[in-house]
């Protein structure tokens, strides 16, 4: 489901990375669990897309949900590195 975004419609405020970790019933054995992990940016907060993408699942799918957990972070933020001292080669 990955589609192109353009720069200004990602840069909206309310706009995050959104990650959802959705678990479901497997469809031949209900009594076993799977996990699937979801992201996409979406729309805070009511998160039109993942909100599209469960009803999609639950119409057209097999698989029962069990659960949805979301996390999101800024789309676009100041990223911290830190630097190695050394280079160190084991043979």
């Amino acid at each position: 489901m990955a589609k192109n975004l353009d720069l200004p419609h990602v840069c909206l405020p309310n706009y995050r990375l959104l990650t959802a970790e959705i678990t479901y019933h497997l469809p031949d054995h209900p009594h076993l669990l799977q996990v699937y992990l979801w992201q996409e940016y979406d729309l805070l907060p009511n998160y039109p897309e993942l909100t599209k993408f469960l009803i999609f699942w639950e119409t057209n799918l097999d698989g029962k949900l069990h659960s949805v957990i979301v996390s999101s972070t800024e789309a676009f933020e100041r990223q911290e590195f830190t630097f190695a001292d050394g280079h160190f080669v084991l043979h």
